[in-house]
């Protein structure tokens, strides 16, 4: 399969500095709601747009993990998360990702893993801050 070529656009460019620039795994809209004033003419289709062909490049991706929402994470790394069920953030863990877990799927059910994704739930340390001092 041939490798599709995109035209650099100032757009996408801006976005994927302003997804690279943050840690908070920001949605579509907060994108476009930060960068209107640079671009008058931005619609939210566009930012859409970019952000899939930033996912089809392999730059950015997209995390699913059941909200309304999509959110994006420029940390293309193999890498952990941790949801807070109540402010909805999402925090990139800095913990070792276990690729024995891969080897233990394949052993157990005579699949091939390629890779696998790990999502933890729970108050982020904010909210249970909050929550104490109530």
């Amino acid at each position: 399969m041939a490798d599709i070529k995109y035209k650099n656009s100032k757009q996408r460019k801006k976005i994927l500095e302003l997804l690279s620039g943050t840690d908070t795994h920001p949605t579509a809209t907060w994108i476009y709601d930060r960068l209107k004033k640079d671009f008058p003419n931005l619609s939210l289709g566009t930012v859409y747009r970019n952000l899939n062909i930033l996912i089809a490049q392999g730059l950015a991706r997209k995390i699913d993990f059941g909200s309304t929402f999509d959110r994006y994470d420029a940390n293309i790394t193999t890498h952990y998360h941790f949801i807070c069920e109540k402010c909805h953030a999402i925090i990139d863990l800095d913990i070792h990702v276990d690729k024995n877990l891969e080897k233990k799927v394949d052993q157990a059910m005579h699949f091939k893993t390629k890779k696998h994704r790990i999502e933890f739930f729970g108050l982020c340390d904010k909210c249970l801050a909050n929550k104490k001092s109530r």
